[in-house]
């Protein structure tokens, strides 16, 4: 948090002492928290990835049917954090919480009893509008508040319980498929997140600490007209555009990789431990990405990340050998995982604290609409072209756009000499 000045009786600016740090051993409690239930949470997008396949035979549809599905509950997840952020401001993250998980468990329910309709309504609607979107952007800003200085590490470990599901779910998943079916597996999950989350969330998730007015500088008149040279909403659109352009190839490998596999002679057992095994290695790298933007600012491990990510997702189109693409999938997970985080960073350090509550779930909403757009482009690739290196190379591109944005705001960073307006 940068210092704020003030004049001594000999008229020389001095630094005025910080204030004291919000952060407290309850802040770490309430970050663990929350880590716990979005690692069960988590859970539910992944039914379809690990189903991609034999949800569609099932059904008698094609895969980007199926694969729309999953790509339409992050972006429902990303709107309804819009709504439900606002929701929280106005009654508590334990409401939102209880209420997401309950829509959660009816989607799942909604998406077993019926045709790709059912799946697509019960996805969209409950699983990712009303559900995860009352879970996962309302918790990010919920957990920013508990933090000043490490709020990067600790938006880092809450974001991964995405990894966490992803590690431990995906495989149980696959033998739950095979041996009783992907209707009776989603009811099931749906059950556990009944008796899991709501007794946590009502426990657990308490009101963060309230912070002074004088803790944080709010800006001159001039700096809140402009923010890195321009506009303050055209800076939120460009960060927002650009996180469209990272998660159209953050989507791929995350929804299609147990497709892929089987579909080039791996069986699913091993894709879908490919799947974890990504999962594995964006968990063990996302500390190290969260200390990274506390140190050099959200927009630059943004950059960092992505470029790591361009790499890695051109990696996919290199090999089918079932080792190679183990080694790609960890070296992928090592790369994008701190992306995510990072844009919520950004938007901490460039606008006002009170703002949040709006500006991270529009960034969120964007993103997420990439994500969706991703998953379901890569389905449409490859029922076209029945095989998916189109779909990896459209990825490239996407990464390669992003690079483009997010390196403008950091030309734009350096040139107004690092400065922050809105330090945090």
């Amino acid at each position: 948090m940068a210092e704020l000045i003030e004049t001594t009786s000999a008229g020389i600016a001095a630094p005025r002492p910080r204030p004291a740090s919000i952060e407290s051993r309850a802040s770490w409690i309430a970050a663990g928290i929350v880590l716990a239930v979005l690692s069960v949470s988590y859970g539910s997008p992944l039914l379809i990835v690990v189903g991609l396949k034999p949800i569609t035979e099932d059904l008698g549809t094609v895969r980007q049917m199926v694969a729309l599905a999953g790509a339409l509950t992050w972006l429902g997840t990303g709107a309804g954090g819009i709504l439900m952020g606002w929701v929280a401001e106005r009654t508590s993250i334990r409401f939102t919480v209880i209420f997401g998980t309950v829509m959660i468990a009816l989607g799942l329910a909604v998406s077993a009893s019926g045709n790709i309709w059912a799946i697509l309504v019960g996805h969209t609607l409950l699983v990712g509008l009303l559900g995860n979107g009352a879970l996962y952007p309302p918790l990010l800003v919920y957990v920013s508040r508990w933090f000043d200085r490490r709020r990067g590490t600790a938006l880092a470990l809450i974001s991964s319980g995405q990894y966490i599901a992803g590690m431990a779910w995906p495989i149980l998943f696959e033998r739950a498929m095979a041996d009783y079916g992907w209707r009776v597996t989603m009811i099931g999950w749906a059950v556990v997140m009944l008796i899991v989350i709501p007794p946590i969330a009502f426990l657990f998730l308490h009101r963060p600490p309230e912070v002074p007015t004088s803790f944080f500088r709010d800006g001159t008149a001039d700096e809140k007209r402009v923010v890195l040279g321009l506009r303050p909403n055209v800076v939120l659109a460009i960060v927002s555009i650009a996180g469209f352009c990272c998660c159209v190839p953050m989507a791929i490998p995350q929804g299609h990789l147990v497709a892929f596999c089987s579909d080039i002679g791996i069986a699913a057992t091993q894709g879908a431990a490919m799947l974890s095994v990504l999962q594995a290695a964006a968990f063990v790298s996302r500390v190290f990405w969260g200390w990274l933007a506390d140190r050099i600012g959200g927009l630059k491990t943004v950059l960092a990340g992505s470029i790591c990510q361009a790499v890695a997702i051109a990696a996919f189109m290199t090999t089918q050998d079932e080792a190679g693409l183990f080694a790609v999938a960890a070296a992928y997970g090592l790369g994008f995982s701190g992306i995510i985080p990072a844009y919520v960073v950004a938007i901490r350090d460039l606008f006002p604290a009170r703002e949040a509550s709006w500006r991270v779930p529009t960034v969120l909403f964007v993103s997420m609409g990439g994500m969706a757009f991703g998953g379901w482009f890569a389905g449409a690739l490859y029922d076209h072209f029945g095989f998916y290196a189109p779909a990896f190379l459209t990825g490239v591109i996407f990464n390669i756009a992003n690079l483009v944005l997010v390196g403008s705001l950091v030309l734009r960073q350096r040139l107004n000499g690092g400065l922050r307006p809105y330090p945090a």
